[in-house]
């Protein structure tokens, strides 16, 4: 599935299994501290699937530490995602050089739990989530288009972004969505970023998300190029 959401200067790895034979290294052992065992598959599954993808990018196939919040922290001169849901693992890395940035999110394809819709969906996307689709829980993608913007946002920029600073419109016919910020966004290249742009898929019952940022400051993942 992850093929098909990220360009070709993107190296990825999925799989639907755990990886319980996968060694961690030390630093990512520290990250896990006392997590429960579910939380552990899915840890090690996600770093087995980034060093998969590190290593068919052609970078160090190192130690993925993790940040203040929790997000990956990759060698120097790549950038990656790594996600996780139920019965989905995945990681996608790039040369610093070809991507700014990007972000990838998996989710079910079932509805969010009580209450959530309600924190992520404002203004005109809850028509679009009232609206529906047979295909794909719209609800839910619309959580995991946002949450694939935050990963892609996070390393570019110094503040937060919140689910309401982000007006994101689903193409549901071609497998798009754009993501017109509302909140001053990142300078890459030189360009102040108002914009960003995604592809989404759902496969046997999971939605992922995928948001990638050139290099040189265009917001990609409208195409597979």
């Amino acid at each position: 599935m992850l093929g098909r959401l990220v360009p070709v200067t993107v190296a990825w790895a999925e799989t639907r299994e755990d990886r319980p034979d996968t060694e961690l290294f030390p630093i990512e052992r520290v990250a896990l501290g006392r997590a429960v065992p579910k939380r552990r598959r899915e840890f090690t599954a996600g770093r087995a699937c980034a060093r998969r993808a590190l290593e068919r990018l052609g970078a160090p196939v190192v130690a993925i530490p993790s940040g203040e919040r929790g997000e990956p922290r990759w060698p120097d001169g790549v950038v990656g995602s790594i996600t996780h849901c139920e019965g989905y693992r995945a990681g996608a890395v790039a040369w610093s050089t070809a991507l700014a940035s990007l972000g990838i999110d998996a989710e079910p394809d079932a509805p969010l739990p009580e209450g959530v819709l309600e924190v992520v969906a404002h203004g005109r996307e809850l028509d679009l989530v009232a609206g529906g689709d047979g295909r794909v829980d719209v609800g839910r993608l619309l959580f995991s288009a946002k949450e694939a913007i935050y990963k892609a946002w996070s390393p570019l920029a110094t503040g937060r972004l919140s689910f309401e600073d982000a007006e994101v419109a689903l193409d549901l016919a071609d497998g798009t969505f754009r993501a017109r910020l509302l909140v001053p966004g990142p300078v890459v290249g030189g360009v102040r970023l108002d914009e960003l742009h995604g592809r989404w898929a759902v496969e046997d019952g999971v939605i992922g998300t995928a948001v990638t940022i050139h290099a040189h400051g265009r917001a990609g993942g409208s195409g597979i190029t």
